[in-house]
């Protein structure tokens, strides 16, 4: 199976769509928001232009990654496609900032009657209030774009041009005298067995963030307390964005600080990048493709953010999933929580509803667990699937509308949606979520306790850069290796079975399930079960 016969929900029918019109990127206006006018026409934009690869990426590159150069140029932009869309777009009087033929991506600013012209793009002001509160004011555009003659067939996504926010943190923080159990993150790591002898030394970890910050002195009294000493920890900017702390503990800071605390307890030798982006559809394709192609190429990428699939346009879930495609082709392996709030991911439909990037077929789905464990001894009381109740907090997990059911999957069971699709089943794996068996953090200044499936998308990404660690080579598209030997009944090697618990339209069960899928990690058995399946 390659890339290409995995498509989208999102069927285009021949002859259904005018041939200017850039197939999936319909948007709606945000049912939440309020519009305030026009965007004036002398405001500055900037976009990014996703091309088409010259060739699909084969499974057996998924498989058996290959060198940056080798990759980029057999699936990189063609260069007469990159001439001709810079020709287009400058020749309307867009100005273009960057041109990356690897990572197929044109980045370009212009006048929003630029924008108009060259993309038929329709935009408006509008704000609205989030749950997390205040007002957020950002350009809504509505309707399909159109592509100018040099773009059609070449440009297969044109994003930001929208920039309301796209994606939500998925973590829960709870006061630390509310709750009776908590761990360190290597408490956690002791309890799920994580490979001894490993520390993620010569390894790189990239995390993506979409808001927030973090200071040194958080993280030198945090990792002093657990008498570890503190982690390289490198902030990256996307797009313009920057580690910019609120002060707040409860907003974007408690993600960003959970996710650097998580993994550099876990990995306390690897490198850590923290890719700061917009939170916009570009920023966050940007901050992957950035991350899965910088040099050193990261051993593993993780993803705390993301929001319902029907959230998205097709043409950005799917150019962050050909960018997650990219990733697995350089031997990446990029984790992402499959949310906090059941199996309705806080759609108010009635429905089940997936998360996306977690619905993906090219990421590691994570979700999440209630863990009652002794921390001195690793030795589990209990543990079930996280689910505190309606509004309280709980693992997300179901079956995509969006993508097809992925070849290593095809012998696990995973349920059809409610319309009759076969699709992906989220999660893959998952691990302690539960806020009320949290994990115990330091941000701006507060020791606090966090859970979420924000939580266990780091702690997988610690795991695999110490598998890497342990086996001498690259994991990449771990789902892949994963699911090997698993049936509609039984887990595979490696992983312990969840069997109890829901999260509101699916059940636990033996084998893999739509709420913790096919278990929480056993590091060392991983270990073996990698190289036994190696190539």
């Amino acid at each position: 199976m390659t890339r290409d016969e995995n498509p989208t929900n999102d069927d285009q029918r021949p002859g259904s769509t005018p041939a200017n019109e850039l197939p999936g990127s319909e948007r709606a206006p945000l049912g939440s928001a309020t519009t305030t006018g026009p965007v004036p026409d002398d405001e500055t934009i900037e976009a990014t232009i996703v091309l088409r690869r010259r060739e699909p990426v084969p499974d057996e590159v998924l498989v058996n990654p290959i060198p940056r150069d080798e990759f980029v140029q057999r699936y990189g932009a063609d260069p007469t496609d990159v001439d001709a869309v810079v020709a287009e777009a400058e020749s309307a009087g867009a100005e273009v900032l960057s041109v990356d033929a690897g990572e197929r991506r044109i980045r370009i600013r212009a006048k929003a009657s630029v924008v108009h012209d060259l993309f038929g793009a329709s935009l408006e002001t509008a704000e609205h209030e989030p749950r997390s509160g205040g007002t957020v004011r950002f350009r809504q555009r509505t309707g399909t774009l159109a592509l100018p003659e040099g773009m059609q067939g070449r440009v297969v996504a044109v994003l930001g041009l929208d920039d309301r926010p796209q994606a939500t943190a998925h973590f829960v923080s709870i006061a630390s005298a509310a709750v009776a159990v908590s761990y360190t993150p290597p408490q956690v790591g002791a309890v799920y067995k994580f490979p001894q002898g490993t520390d993620g030394t010569g390894r790189t970890i990239a995390i993506i963030e979409l808001g927030g910050g973090f200071d040194q002195s958080d993280l030198d009294t945090y990792f002093a307390g657990l008498g570890i000493p503190t982690p390289s920890v490198t902030a990256v900017g996307v797009d313009g964005a920057a580690n910019v702390p609120g002060g707040d503990p409860n907003g974007a800071d408690g993600e960003v600080l959970l996710d650097i605390e998580v993994i550099g307890a876990l990995a306390p030798a690897a490198n850590i990048l923290v890719y700061f982006a917009p939170n916009t559809d570009a920023g966050f394709v940007d901050a992957v493709t950035s991350a899965a192609h910088a040099d050193p190429t990261p051993d593993a990428i993780s993803i705390s953010w993301g929001e319902s699939e029907d959230a998205w346009t097709a043409q950005a879930r799917q150019a962050f999933d050909d960018a997650l495609v990219d990733a697995a082709g350089l031997g990446v392996t990029v984790t992402a929580a499959a949310g906090d709030d059941g199996s309705s991911d806080r759609v108010t439909d009635g429905k089940p509803h997936v998360d996306f990037p977690a619905s993906s077929p090219h990421i590691l789905a994570c979700g999440g667990t209630s863990l009652n464990a002794n921390a001195a001894t690793g030795h589990v009381t209990s543990e079930v699937v996280w689910n505190n109740g309606s509004g309280r907090g709980a693992t997300g997990g179901g079956v995509s509308d969006a993508f097809g059911v992925p070849s290593w999957q095809a012998t696990v069971g995973v349920p059809k949606t409610s319309s009759g699709f076969a699709g992906r089943g989220v999660p893959d794996v998952a691990g302690d979520a539960d806020p009320q068996t949290g994990y115990k953090v330091r941000v701006d200044g507060t020791d606090t306790v966090i859970g979420g499936t924000s939580a266990v998308a780091p702690l997988w990404a610690a795991l695999a850069a110490r598998l890497v660690q342990a086996t001498g080579s690259r994991v990449g598209l771990l789902p892949m290796r994963l699911y090997t030997g698993a049936t509609a009944t039984a887990t595979a090697a490696g992983l312990r079975d969840i069997v109890t618990g829901n999260n509101g339209a699916y059940a636990a069960r033996a084998g893999w399930d739509a709420c913790t899928g096919l278990g929480v990690p056993d590091g060392d058995a991983l270990v073996a079960t990698l190289r036994a399946t190696a190539g």
